[in-house]
């Protein structure tokens, strides 16, 4: 008997000190994950305040020996950076509350209602996810030039008011809110829009803030979209007046390049870490159904 104890508590003690090791292994390994991910942006934000010179020389230095605001005022001052941002501001705001509105419309039919092709329809979203946004590119340009939206907001702004994606969330989300919510309101005599309004709407806290996030990331860093239906410079997006003003006449002007990224991606974190939580919670809970 007093063997086996001894060797029982001798199997403890060598599993104990195992415990320590494997946290360490683990804690390194994401500290180092951490430094690899986090690394380009400290690098960004030191070289908007370095000279061009060195920016260029060679071997490169961490820190800067004289910082400066230099590109930070310049975009204020000589390349209208409050144009270009309030652009953004427009185009990212209509985009995402157009989003949050019909995706959540189309989520709710899709989840509480019952209609004729109801199956079908949801086959038809599940299938655009997995088709690529650069093979609809050439027929919403066709389709935007048609309606003479080119150069306005609405031509950047309609073409990405809703999405499959989106509709895909809302749908899953509302998927799991108990049923007998919507007949007790339908049996007090409110129909199927004040249900959606008063009592799905709601909920839905952790979608509609994840919905949010996502939407308002791929519209702001949207390029490609903008470059080409935004005709004059007064309409440009930021990532568009981004790669016109980085390029001078003694070659890429990094300096104003790295200061325009740090100015592009400031709004998007301080929107995830006010609305993180939220993330979260939609990203976990909207697939479970």
């Amino acid at each position: 008997m007093a063997f086996d104890t001894a060797t029982e508590l001798s199997t403890v003690g060598k599993a104990r000190r195992r415990f320590p090791t494997g946290h360490v292994i683990t804690y390194t390994v994401l500290v180092l994950g951490l430094i690899a991910w986090i690394f380009p942006f400290i690098w960004m934000v030191l070289g908007s305040v370095k000279t061009q010179q060195e920016m260029l020389q060679r071997p490169p230095t961490f820190l800067p020996e004289n910082p400066t605001l230099d590109y930070y005022v310049s975009w204020f001052q000589e390349h209208s950076f409050l144009t270009f941002f309030g652009n953004s501001v427009i185009v990212a705001l209509f985009t995402v509350l157009g989003n949050l509105i019909f995706c959540s419309m189309v989520g709710y039919a899709l989840a509480k209602m019952e209609f004729p092709g109801k199956k079908i329809l949801f086959g038809l979203v599940m299938a655009m996810l997995m088709v690529p946004g650069v093979v609809t590119f050439v027929p919403l340009f066709v389709m935007v030039s048609k309606m003479g939206l080119n150069n306005t907001y609405p031509g950047l702004i309609l073409p990405f008011v809703t999405s499959p994606i989106g509709v895909f969330l809302m749908r899953q989300f509302m998927s799991g809110i108990p049923e007998e919510l919507m007949e007790a309101a339908r049996i007090d005599g409110a129909g199927e829009l004040r249900i959606f309004a008063r009592i799905v709407l709601p909920l839905c806290g952790p979608p509609l803030a994840t919905l949010g996030i996502l939407t308002f990331l791929g519209s702001w860093n949207n390029f490609l979209w903008p470059l080409v239906a935004a005709q004059d410079q007064s309409m440009y997006t930021l990532p568009v007046a981004l790669s016109l003003y980085s390029i001078g006449q003694e070659g890429t002007q990094y300096g104003l390049l790295l200061a325009g990224a740090v100015l592009i991606i400031t709004p998007i974190l301080l929107l995830f870490v006010f609305l993180q939580r939220y993330f979260i919670q939609g990203v976990a809970t909207s697939g479970l159904k």
